[in-house]
């Protein structure tokens, strides 16, 4: 079978281009932050510490004032997660 000039030059730029990359929501705690394995640390990516990394999860907690036994506040619109 023979491609028209036109539908291969469509059939090649369709698979030149890459395709975006999805990301996801998943992985992220109840503060709405993770543990970065490659760099080491803690990420937030959601809630009230979004956009802020630290050491440990223990010294997000101290920034928010909270002790390793009491809860987090859920992000903003969230529920936390039990495990």
């Amino acid at each position: 079978m023979r491609l028209g000039p036109y539908r291969a030059i469509a059939v090649l730029v369709a698979v030149m281009l890459p395709a975006p990359a999805l990301s996801h929501g998943g992985g992220l705690d109840d503060l709405g932050c993770h543990h970065n394995r490659k760099q080491g640390g803690y990420q937030c990516h959601r809630g009230p510490l979004a956009g802020q990394a630290f050491s440990s999860k223990a010294e997000a907690l101290e920034t928010l004032g909270k002790s390793k036994g009491q809860r987090a506040v859920p992000p903003e619109g969230g529920r936390l997660l039990q495990r």
